[in-house]
């Protein structure tokens, strides 16, 4: 078994799935404004499984880096595909942005052709009640709604990408405090990656999943295989010396992209005394075509 900084490494693979992504940028009068706006936006986003997109940020975006001057937050979104993105998306600008004082909204992914973007300040501009109008600056077509502090401005459509979600790696360590440790640094190091984002709270997953449930109503349950406490009653893959586990899940706009956050959230973890153990999950390769090889991370 390969090892990195006396961590043994699984010879396995992580398996992830083709997604529907996009861009957007918040920007607002201040950075606290634009980061409560897109922490209001990411919230109840963290897996497709029960949520109507995963979304996160993925990062702070400087005022000579937005469309209007203002200090801003670059959000990704992600759904499994165009019509439930833009659903998604609809909504949640709609409740969280439009409503957060000072907040502008516009299209991070530029240039993708009619067919490629999805409505979203044409879809909530009714709310305007008629009074609601409409300005083009090149290309970009914005939508400028009042509100009661001025105007909310959304453009009208926003780009989407193919992208990839559910990168993912499992860190096996000694106890929780110790893992826990170690999925932080990998969490803060996949940070400054970018093009993607990390959809759980706090960038790590504690309730792992599998496919599936003794309770047929449930399309997932939790990951018997690696619950330090069920050894003894299921088939564990929880190492004997490992009594936690954490897994750090990324979404990304690319494969290579999601393919150098895992390579940054391995190495980093690995450097944390009392991690044993990384391996990855995945489904035979049987349900999605993008396959992350743990050795080619090294």
């Amino acid at each position: 078994m390969p090892d990195l900084n006396g961590v043994d490494i699984t010879d396995t693979f992580a398996e992830a799935f083709s997604m529907t992504a996009t861009r957007l940028v918040i920007t607002a009068a201040t950075q606290e404004w634009a980061q409560t706006a897109a922490t209001q936006l990411c919230g109840y986003a963290t897996s497709v499984i029960a949520c109507d997109c995963e979304a996160g940020v993925e990062s702070i975006a400087s005022p000579d880096e937005t469309p209007d001057g203002r200090p801003g937050v670059n959000v990704l979104a992600f759904a499994f595909n165009k019509k439930s993105l833009a659903s998604a998306m609809a909504a949640r600008v709609g409740q969280c942005v439009l409503t957060c004082a000072t907040t502008a909204c516009y299209s991070g992914l530029l240039d993708q052709p009619r067919d490629q973007q999805i409505s979203v300040g044409g879809a909530i501009r009714y709310f305007g009640d008629g009074f609601q109008s409409s300005k083009k600056l090149g290309a970009r077509r914005y939508w400028r709604i009042p509100v009661m502090d001025g105007e909310f401005v959304c453009e009208d459509r926003f780009g989407t990408a193919k992208g990839v979600g559910g990168g993912n790696l499992l860190l096996c360590g000694v106890d929780q405090a110790q893992t826990l440790t170690a999925a932080e640094a990998a969490v803060a190091a996949i940070r400054e990656v970018p093009d993607v984002i990390l959809p759980f709270p706090g960038g790590i997953v504690r309730s792992g999943s599998k496919v599936g449930s003794k309770y047929k109503a449930l399309k997932a349950s939790t990951n018997d295989a690696y619950c330090p406490t069920l050894r003894a009653q299921t088939e564990s893959h929880v190492p004997d010396e490992c009594n936690a586990v954490y897994e750090i899940v990324v979404d990304g706009l690319s494969f290579d992209a999601v393919q150098s956050a895992l390579r940054a959230g391995l190495h980093a973890a690995c450097h944390s005394p009392g991690l044993k153990h990384v391996t990855a999950g995945n489904y035979g390769g049987k349900l999605g075509k993008h396959h992350f090889h743990l050795r080619e991370l090294l």
